[in-house]
């Protein structure tokens, strides 16, 4: 009883209408934490690639190198992940569709971003992570863009 009686005196004050471009106003985006798990996807995919299994039946030597090879699937398809994660963030809280005018091929240059996270998951393709750090380079321009600034694209390695 008490709690319909505080919602019909909370119901019948007057309230500004406020708006948010996402969950928490938090007007804080970069798509920097895109930027680097895709950088860790190219570097884990480029160690998967390099990696050459050992000569003979030496059981230690084969569970070092499937171990390490394990491991680097594994943050690779994590960081991919993280990626796409990212990625959907900015597209699906940051940018709103005024930002069409400016980018029409904004939703497409998400879709096969995200796309190419999958890929990324899913194959030890080092053609297919270049991709994606040219996916997330675009859209990195795309955002600094559309603050009115052109911060540079600098990575990690």
């Amino acid at each position: 009883m008490l709690r319909s009686a505080l919602k019909a005196i909370l119901n019948s004050l007057p309230s500004k209408k406020v708006l948010a471009h996402c969950d928490g106003p938090c007007g804080v985006y970069d798509p920097a934490s895109a930027r680097v798990a895709a950088e860790a996807v190219l570097s884990m995919t480029k160690k998967l690639v390099a990696m050459a299994p050992p000569q003979g039946n030496d059981a230690g030597s084969w569970a070092t190198y499937n171990n390490t090879f394990s491991r680097y699937v594994a943050i690779k398809e994590e960081q991919a992940q993280q990626t796409k994660k990212e990625l959907l963030i900015l597209w699906t809280d940051y940018f709103k569709p005024e930002h069409l005018e400016t980018f029409p091929d904004l939703h497409d240059s998400f879709w096969k971003a995200a796309k190419l996270c999958s890929a990324c998951k899913v194959n030890i393709d080092q053609a297919k992570a270049e991709e994606l750090m040219q996916s997330v380079e675009k859209i990195h321009k795309m955002f600094w863009q559309s603050k009115g600034r052109s911060d540079a694209w600098i990575t990690a390695s």
